[in-house]
């Protein structure tokens, strides 16, 4: 991937950060920087004073540094900053993090050198991934704790995994055949200010709440089979007459699962039901708007991988320095917390449906608890307990974090955007939610068992064949937990995502 500054999408953010796609700066992103970067110099030059080149930082603004201590500021800061907190990011936060800070700083608009952006380049070709911690970022100025560490592994300090082993930042720059960055005046705070962890962490959970989506009409067609519902609430008709895109989307992908049902063609003339409960037939409505939340989500991020979020910002064409915000988070922070609520919705439909289908007072014809044997056997009952327990949890942390506000640096900084925190917590739903999707096409899969020898529509057919690959059929009680991790692996590998 050829890096200038361009909008990148979720999915060639992904092909770096999960399958190590190698990334080089364009020659024309390298004339960018080189024409900022002389600004920088000849400020430095004439010794005017421009905040981040030769001033204290925050509330230190209005510190004037000599000129014999202005690489010594920009290493200070490196060092003063990496004050992050808890677990490590995974490897692929890192990488998408180290793309989308390369990414912008080819823009040309940070007066930083091109070999120090082409350092960051190479650390990811070669696999040199600085530990970075998930804790200790407000979202403004930009996530300042988690780009430190980031910056410590280019100038040889820290700790980094080189090819998955932790090694001191020196040691793993030295075997991938590189060296340490030394920071001239602003590259440190050109390094430092931006949006890029909240952005990796939050993106590659969006990432992965669309692939949900998806499996959330797979799921959802295989409970409607295995209720013996029908699909008449998804006729195009309908769906032409509230035309949101990602309901009509939804519709068509519940359609196309369906089509070929036998078991659907069993019951067609000779039910007596005349509606199906709302979380099997409002699945276009619910499903979509989780579509449509998702999408005006990766819009926004798309644009924010095209953005200058560090601070002051250069203009070589006007010679002009300029300070301003750009490094608040709240346009990331905002869209990961409607992501979140969106997906703990589609988590509280998912589990409804469970329910309806273990639950012998609603689920008509199938043994209670999907048991063979119910009351020797307790079939499904505490899976369903379990999908309770991950809702709850769900509805907790989708508490939005950006209509938090703590004042930081000495009121320098007194509104912050909790960004990475609404990243973070929308990881934590998109894990939950893999978990609770793979609960429900294990019921599902299980309800469709009690209707053979007749079969569900072709693409429910599919995803039931995918089921039983990792989970077999429950003869008799075990231990479900297992095939509900195995389960939740497939939905992360993408195994349903073609359905």
């Amino acid at each position: 991937m050829e890096l200038n500054g361009q909008a990148l999408s979720l999915s060639q953010i992904a092909a770096v950060a999960c399958d190590h796609d190698r990334v080089q700066i364009a020659a024309s992103a390298r004339q960018r920087m080189f024409a900022s970067r002389k600004v920088i110099d000849d400020i430095i030059g004439r010794d005017e004073v421009v905040y981040g080149v030769n001033t204290g930082f925050g509330k230190l603004a209005d510190v004037r540094i000599a000129h014999n201590e202005i690489e010594k500021l920009q290493l200070n800061l490196v060092r003063s900053h990496a004050c992050g907190i808890g677990n490590p990011l995974s490897e692929a936060e890192v990488r998408a993090m180290m793309l989308l800070r390369a990414n912008v700083l080819a823009l040309g608009l940070s007066g930083i050198r091109p070999e120090v952006v082409e350092l960051l380049c190479e650390m990811l070709n070669r696999r040199v991934h600085p530990i970075v911690p998930e804790k200790g970022s407000v979202g403004a100025s930009g996530d300042l704790a988690p780009l430190a560490h980031l910056a410590l592994g280019l100038i040889g300090e820290g700790e980094v995994l080189f090819e998955g082993t932790p090694v001191p930042g020196s040691e793993g720059l030295k075997r991938a055949g590189l060296k340490p960055a030394r920071l001239a005046a602003k590259e440190g705070l050109a390094l430092l200010n931006g949006t890029q962890a909240m952005h990796a962490v939050g993106g590659l959970s969006i990432f992965r709440a669309k692939q949900l989506a998806n499996i959330a009409d797979v799921a959802g067609a295989m409970t409607l089979e295995g209720l013996r519902d029908t699909p008449a609430a998804f006729d195009p008709r309908l769906q032409d007459a509230r035309p949101h895109a990602g309901q009509k989307a939804a519709a068509a992908h519940l359609r196309s699962l369906l089509e070929q049902s036998e078991i659907r063609e069993s019951h067609r003339k000779n039910d007596p039901r005349v509606q199906d409960a709302y979380s099997i037939r409002c699945m276009p409505q619910v499903h979509g708007a989780v579509r449509d939340v998702l999408t005006h989500c990766e819009q926004i991020l798309k644009i924010e991988s095209a953005s200058a979020t560090d601070n002051p910002l250069v203009f070589a064409e006007t010679v002009d320095v300029v300070s301003g915000g750009n490094f608040h988070g709240a346009p990331l922070a905002m869209a990961f917390d409607y992501a979140a609520i969106a997906l703990t919705d589609l988590m509280n439909i998912t589990e409804r449906r469970i329910d309806r289908l273990i639950n012998p007072d609603k689920s008509e014809g199938l043994p209670a608890f999907l048991a063979r044997n119910p009351g020797v056997e307790s079939g499904f009952m505490v899976a369903q307990v379990a999908a309770a327990s991950l809702v709850n949890e769900a509805r907790v942390l989708a508490h939005p974090a950006s209509s938090d506000n703590l004042t930081t640096s000495g009121g320098k900084e007194d509104h912050v955007s909790m960004g990475m925190t609404s990243a973070l917590k929308l990881r934590s739903i998109v894990d939950l939610a893999e978990s609770l999707l793979a609960i429900e096409l294990l019921a599902a899969a299980e309800a469709l068992e009690h209707h053979r020898p007749l079969k569900g529509g072709k693409g429910v057919e599919q995803a039931f064949g995918f089921v039983r690959q990792v989970a077999p059929q429950l003869k008799e009680d075990r231990s479900l937990s297992g095939d509900i991790a195995r389960l939740a692996e497939q939905i992360r590998a993408g195994k349903f995502d073609d359905l």
